[in-house]
């Protein structure tokens, strides 16, 4: 995410803490994440950390905390604001009650298919139009990693487009969700990621949606016969920081943590890949009944919620919304 300059990124924060400083001094900064340490996302902050350590000759630590060690996803983001922990990794979804902005990524294949073509997107100027949203936000929005795509799981069937009706789904407390499932001819149910499972094996909802690792992770196979793999949702993590701490650090060090995070979209997003293909191939082998969805069911998925989900958004996000939403189909018009 280059295209965020030193300038740009430091105008976000508190200018008046640009003192010079010393390449002697030490900066340290706890990074939080909600993934176990063995994910994509773990493995890349380490590999980051390392990169951050190196390019400042030890004056810079990063300390990676995973697995909701610093707190739930709001404690989280409410310390990074407060300056109680310095940065982290969070999953859009978390971030819309700061930023209702954000909540494009709920939108059904607002990401495509192509990797390659989400990830010019995601590094491009529709990321950082994203990025800008958290402008006046308290916090600093330093660059978008991939952290999955959503599949659906269910008991009844859910071989095609055609077969959600009069199935229940549980969602995440969004609009845009709610309006997809609706598109879908199913019905959309509120509840906390918590009483998931539970919900699953009473028979108060009917499947689910998430990416493949989290299914398996889960342990929603327990629970769940079918899985129709669509690739619908994509799940894209903002890698933020306290602004008192981010403007403490000479311009040199900013400039080189943003380039080792720009450096390290690819990576993550093929970490996850992988980590999807194996997560699939585990499901297969636990007894799941696995329905790949062809370009074709994909595609008329997303005529039938795309628009529907759209217009929840901008009603959330407002002028905004609509602004991004036209960089959005500005940038992935070029693309195609």
């Amino acid at each position: 995410m280059l295209k965020r300059t030193f300038a740009t990124l430091a105008a976000i924060g508190l200018l008046g803490l640009s003192a010079q400083y010393t390449s002697a001094q030490e900066y340290v900064a706890k990074i939080a994440h909600f993934d176990p340490p063995t994910t994509a996302r773990h493995l890349t902050l380490e590999d980051v950390a390392k990169a951050v350590s190196e390019a400042t000759n030890g004056a810079v630590e990063f300390q990676i905390f995973p697995s909701s060690q610093l707190g739930n996803p709001r404690e989280t983001i409410e310390g990074i604001q407060l300056g109680t922990i310095e940065g982290g990794s969070v999953p859009a979804a978390f971030l819309t009650g700061f930023n209702p902005a954000v909540a494009i990524f709920d939108i059904p294949y607002i990401m495509p298919n192509d990797r390659a073509v989400a990830q010019k997107l995601r590094t491009g100027a529709f990321g950082d139009a994203v990025l800008d949203t958290f402008d006046g936000k308290g916090l600093v929005a330093l660059e978008i990693w991939a952290n999955g795509r959503k599949g659906f799981t269910s008991n009844k069937d859910i071989s095609n487009p055609d077969s959600f009706g009069d199935q229940r789904f549980r969602v995440m407390n969004s609009n845009i969700l709610i309006e997809q499932f609706n598109a879908l001819g199913a019905s959309a149910i509120t509840l906390p990621f918590a009483e998931l499972y539970t919900a699953l094996q009473n028979g108060v909802v009917d499947g689910q949606e998430n990416p493949l690792d989290i299914i398996e992770r889960m342990r929603f196979y327990e629970v769940q016969d079918n899985l129709y793999v669509t690739d619908h949702g994509a799940i894209e993590d903002v890698v933020i920081f306290n602004p008192g701490w981010w403007n403490k650090l000479p311009e040199e060090y900013r400039t080189k943590i943003a380039r080792i995070f720009d450096e390290h979209s690819a990576v993550v997003d093929k970490r996850k890949t992988a980590d999807e293909v194996a997560s699939l191939e585990t499901l297969r082998e636990l007894g799941m009944n696995v329905i790949v969805a062809s370009d074709a069911e994909r595609a008329e998925i997303r005529d039938r919620a795309y628009e529907p989900a759209k217009k929840a958004f901008i009603e959330r996000a407002g002028d905004v919304g609509q602004t991004l939403i036209d960089t959005y189909e500005t940038e992935l018009s070029k693309l195609q």
